[in-house]
């Protein structure tokens, strides 16, 4: 393309004026298209004929910004902040905007918290903060500096299961699975909120400790939780069983690999029968 700009080819671009210089941006580009040289006429000429326009020059642009940002250097207006995850002390330096949800994910890579709706709406990344339930996209990790935070990752001990997590497992309390994080620990908290004496809006008696978990005081207590496989009923017994103390056996979980797998000689699917 270069050659027939230089060629005098019907249809070149004439070198330009001794002012038709590129700009910064557009020399940059060029730099990055591996051309030199170009006058501006020929440049926009190059850019139009490759199809490229303003989106992909800004794109190109966007690439060498990112490249040559430093990996790892804090924001300038960034805060210290300690944050307690799982009984494990992490000192971070955060831009003071930081939810705790993008802490979690981007800067500790516990990624078992979900982005829902980022708008506290759907439950899907509820964490547990001092033993209280904690919307984590709507609370920002400077606030909770020094507090304890539990995520689903803290929960099971090694490789058994928390009683929540078994029971969830048991009664096939997920389908999708995006959501079941947040279900899972806002339960948690419910039992300590039960044990604690909390009342609902539903409890019938505020006088009294709640002992008998009804499904309307399972469904009003995890109603900021949204589940849209629509898993809830399996999801309020699951809760039931682990408050009335008949939760499962503890479960272990572990990847099976494919010789194990073949080794159980499981019928096919999806073939003729």
């Amino acid at each position: 393309m270069r050659d027939a700009l230089d060629s005098g080819a019907p249809g070149a671009v004439a070198a330009g004026r001794a002012d038709d210089a590129l700009t910064d941006d557009e020399a940059a580009i060029a730099r990055r298209l591996g051309v030199t040289g170009l006058s501006r006429r020929e440049f926009l000429a190059l850019m139009s004929a490759a199809g490229l326009g303003a989106t992909g020059a800004g794109a190109l642009l966007a690439g060498d910004a990112a490249a040559a940002a430093p990996t790892g250097a804090a924001p300038a207006n960034a805060v210290p902040v300690t944050l307690r995850v799982n009984g494990a002390s992490h000192a971070l330096q955060l831009d003071p905007r930081t939810t705790l949800l993008d802490a979690l994910r981007e800067h500790l890579a516990l990624t078992g918290t979900k982005k829902g709706c980022d708008h506290g709406q759907c439950g899907a990344c509820t964490v547990i903060v001092d033993g209280e339930r904690r919307l984590s996209c709507l609370t920002l990790a400077a606030q909770v500096d020094g507090e304890a935070v539990t995520t689903i990752e803290g929960l099971a001990d090694g490789d058994r299961l928390h009683p929540m997590q078994a029971a969830f497992v048991e009664h096939d309390g997920f389908q999708c699975g995006y959501c079941t994080p947040g279900q899972i620990c806002s339960a948690v908290a419910l039992l300590s909120e039960i044990e604690r004496g909390d009342a609902s809006h539903v409890t019938a008696d505020v006088s009294r400790k709640v002992t008998e978990l009804t499904d309307a005081e399972v469904r009003e207590r995890m109603s900021g939780n949204i589940c849209r496989c629509g898993a809830y009923p399996k999801i309020v017994a699951a809760i039931q069983d682990v408050h009335s103390g008949g939760a499962p056996r503890p479960l272990t979980w572990r990847y099976v690999g494919q010789d194990e797998l073949l080794a159980l000689n499981l019928p096919a699917t999806g073939g003729a029968a």
